[in-house]
């Protein structure tokens, strides 16, 4: 991290922790402190979201580097955000649903019947293809074929 967000760091810590931050760097030189929590915190130079949620994460007590790394650590992941749908071309749209004519000429017909799956059931068997002993009762009893 660079040494601005550092200093911001610290005096958000001093902030809020008053004399117990102080107390808590002891006899450690502010700049040697300093330098320490800038390279335990490089990872999130590009994560800066994490920091600022570590910060309002803190507990009551002052934090020392490896507490506060570890915080930040814990920060969810940024959720990315979807690109605009495409529009869709006209032109594309006309030759799918024209594709679909032949399907919707076919159910607008068979939209009354509603034993069309028994026929096919019993085209299939006709056929000489293996049904299963529920298939072959089924359409029977439904076209009242029963045996």
């Amino acid at each position: 991290m660079n040494q601005k967000a550092i200093d911001r760091l610290f005096d958000r810590l001093a902030a809020t922790y008053g004399a117990a931050w102080d107390r808590s760097l002891g006899a450690t030189p502010v700049l040697d402190a300093k330098a320490l929590w800038a390279h335990e915190l490089q990872v999130f130079a590009e994560r800066l979201e994490a920091v600022v949620w570590a910060l309002d994460q803190l507990p009551e007590h002052p934090v020392n580097v490896i507490q506060f790394r570890n915080l930040c650590r814990q920060a969810p992941a940024a959720i990315a955000l979807p690109l605009p749908e495409p529009k869709a071309d006209p032109a594309r749209v006309v030759a799918e649903l024209a594709k679909l004519g032949t399907l919707r000429a076919t159910v607008t017909a068979q939209a009354g019947d509603m034993k069309v799956w028994a026929r096919r059931l019993k085209a299939r068997e006709m056929a000489a293809e293996r049904l299963s002993s529920f298939q072959r009762d089924a359409w029977r009893v439904a076209l009242g074929e029963a045996a």
